[in-house]
């Protein structure tokens, strides 16, 4: 017997652009951030948490489905090989308060880095992929970027392009009972 199992994708599913690419970061859906880190903490055996809030205040350009979003959401990030992103959706609508409603908490994305988001963009769209959300220029010097595009169907969940700003802002506060 040959191939993979039912419901595993095959060869060749990611958008060209990203195949090969190394897995840079797991993205995970937690309902409460604090709590989320205290779990992952314990599994990972580490607590060095880097705490964003990302949203319209934050991100001067994000889009939802090809329109504006306003989305918001408070991200903790952790390691680098691969990074754990946990993500706790503060407003929607979203790509992650989709997710929650169709398949609840856990798994999201895998993401990949990249030079530039908006190539990614381009040409992963150009492939026929479709771009779900987007956000740009939340780093200190206005660059970094993000993308997510509709894998679902032959992944088995969503895959991100990251462009990793030169300078991040400062770490937000760590939620108490957190180092």
């Amino acid at each position: 017997m040959s191939g993979l199992p039912a419901g595993l994708p095959g060869p060749g599913v990611l958008p060209a652009p990203l195949a090969g690419l190394p897995v840079a970061q797991v993205g995970i859906l937690v309902p409460d951030l604090a709590a989320g880190m205290a779990t992952w903490s314990a599994i990972l055996g580490s607590d060095d948490w880097l705490v964003y809030t990302y949203g319209p205040d934050s991100v001067p350009r994000l889009t939802y489905r090809g329109g504006p979003g306003t989305f918001r959401m408070r991200v903790a990030l952790i390691g680098n090989a691969p990074q754990v992103e946990l993500i706790e959706s503060l407003d929607g609508p979203s790509i992650y308060t989709e997710w929650i409603s169709e398949h609840g908490y856990g798994l999201h994305h895998l993401g990949f880095r990249v030079p530039s988001a908006q190539t990614a963009i381009n040409e992963v769209t150009a492939s026929g992929v479709g771009l779900l959300q987007s956000g740009s220029g939340y780093g200190q010097d206005g660059d970094g970027g993000f993308a997510y595009f509709d894998t679902q169907a032959s992944v088995g969940l969503i895959i991100e392009a990251i462009e990793v700003p030169r300078h991040r802002r400062p770490s937000e506060p760590l939620p108490r009972g957190l180092r």
